[in-house]
This record gives structure tokens, sequence and C-alpha cells, in this order.
């Protein structure tokens, strides 16, 4: 499935539900924290496993509800995915060179 299909895929189960009406940028971005919280919950006290493999169907399941609050905030704002990720990406390269960056973990004003 390509991205495109996935993102009718989630707007067309969004709209068949009458959903859109409850989507605004405030409740998508409370959707998005909660749902990365219950993401990250899979990794709450799992020791020296730090990909906490036994619970790959569950962090699959999250990352998907994360995604798809991510596809629906994006066209709630009218934006393009692609095109914001390949803006961010530009920006993080000036911010982040290689030279500078590469195997390092500061932050772009430490460097």
């Amino acid at each position: 499935m390509t991205f495109e299909e996935a993102r009718d895929e989630v707007l067309a189960f969004r709209d068949d539900r009458d959903w859109a009406q409850f989507h605004n940028p405030k409740d998508l971005a409370i959707s998005i924290c909660l749902e990365a919280s219950e993401l990250l919950e899979n990794f709450q006290w799992s020791g020296t496993d730090l990909a906490a493999k036994d619970k790959d169907v569950q962090i699959k399941e999250e990352l998907a509800d994360v995604l798809i609050y991510c596809i629906d905030m994006a066209n709630c704002l009218d934006v393009n995915i692609a095109d914001i990720i390949s803006d961010k990406i530009k920006s993080d390269i000036e911010k982040y060179p290689v030279a500078k960056a590469k195997g390092n973990t500061r932050k772009y004003t430490q460097l």
C-alpha cells in the first residue's frame, strides 16, 4: 500500500463515521500525545530489552494510532505531509551539518 492509499483509507474511515466534526488542532494534538504515551508505555520497565521485542504487536498498534492522528492533523491543517517533512529535513541539514553532527547526540545549539 502506498502512503497516499493509507492516507485515503484513514480519511475514509473518519468520514464514514462523521468524525471530522470533532477534529480540531487542539484535540488532535492531544490525541497524538496520548497515543505517543501509550506507545512509550510498551518500553516502561523493559530493563535491558530496549526494543521490547515481546510487545511487537502492541508497539505497531500504538505507532499506527500516532500516525493516523498525524494524518488527521495534517488534513485538518490542510498541509501536505511530504512537503512539511521535506522542509523540516532541509532545515535540519543546516542545523546539523554532517561534519559536526555525525555520531553526536548534542542539540544543534551545542555543536
